[in-house]
């Protein structure tokens, strides 16, 4: 009788064990999820900022040509373009400096509030993912719990970095 309650409690903790290590892998996924639902967002209201300040500046062309090749790769699924698509928005918003009637106008207003408000929430979106990241990995990494997550096939995951060339999520 004892054996099959000894028995019964380890598989109890293995149950839980694997719930545990699943929890964390999916929240981690949601959170990556998460960043991309932001940076479409973001992506989405990119156009409309750009019509409007192609209404104010004739010959700026370049910057808004740069920013819209960006986008479109971005959402293709190339995440190095995104560290360049704020490169050229930083460069937008520089030259709106130039052209005071731009930032008067209240489209503009609106869709610099609108911005501002999505890069917060990416910026939340990556704290959170990074945390969850941290989590499920170090789960994985400590004993004895590394010894579960090997014969399940837990991977360790990689953290977001927009700064490298390109950015590899392995779930």
């Amino acid at each position: 009788m004892g054996l099959f309650i000894l028995i019964g409690l380890i598989i109890l903790a293995l149950f839980s064990e694997f719930n545990s290590i699943v929890y964390l892998r999916n929240r981690a996924r949601r959170s990556y999820s998460t960043i991309d639902v932001f940076l479409k967002k973001r992506f989405d209201l990119i156009p409309n900022l750009i019509e409007t300040v192609k209404g104010y500046t004739k010959y700026e062309g370049e910057t808004l040509e740069n920013i819209v090749k960006l986008r479109n790769s971005f959402t293709d699924g190339n995440y190095k373009a995104g560290e360049k698509l704020n490169n050229e928005y930083t460069k937008l918003l520089a030259l709106t400096e130039s052209y005071p009637e731009i930032k008067a106008s209240e489209n503009f207003l609106q869709l610099q509030k609108a911005l501002t408000k999505v890069e917060n929430e990416i910026a939340a979106s990556r704290r959170l993912y990074i945390n969850d990241v941290t989590n499920y990995n170090t789960k994985i990494e400590k004993f004895p719990h590394m010894i579960f997550a090997a014969i399940i096939g837990c991977r360790k995951m990689e953290l977001l970095s927009f700064a490298t060339e390109e950015v590899k999520v392995k779930f």
